[in-house]
């Protein structure tokens, strides 16, 4: 069974840090597309960054490049999410994802996921000014 758990969230004041992490298991996701998305209140469901788990090409969202890093340690099956210089805005659902078609980054997972990508169940951050 594949599952992906992630952890980290919680509340932080404005200018704060915070480290989500997602544990996989049930599937190898070596050479795989991972990201991080977030969904606000009444907002649609957005990427903040993805990786290429084989070369470790990243792609990251304007919004929060120069903030936020993505990386991922294989030998754990742990993706992270480093989050620094939070704001109010960041306030939102962050979900860990995963696509099972191997080999990149397609524009589809990028946009928001697809019918082959696998999801966890969330972890909520708050930021408060």
């Amino acid at each position: 069974q594949v599952q992906l758990v992630e952890s980290g969230g919680g509340s932080v004041q404005a200018e704060g840090s915070l480290r989500l992490s997602c544990t996989t298991s049930g599937y190898t996701y070596f050479n795989h597309c991972m990201g991080w998305f977030r969904q606000a209140p009444e907002k649609e469901r957005v990427r903040v960054a993805a990786i290429m788990t084989g070369d470790g090409s990243t792609f990251t969202a304007d919004s929060v490049k120069g903030r936020f890093t993505i990386s991922r340690d294989n030998a754990k099956n742990t993706l992270y999410l480093q989050m620094n210089n939070l704001k109010p805005d960041d306030t939102a659902m962050y979900y860990c994802a995963a696509d099972r078609r191997a080999g990149w980054c397609t524009t589809e997972f990028l946009s928001g996921g697809s019918s082959t990508t696998d999801w966890g169940q969330g972890t909520h951050v708050t930021v408060s000014s």
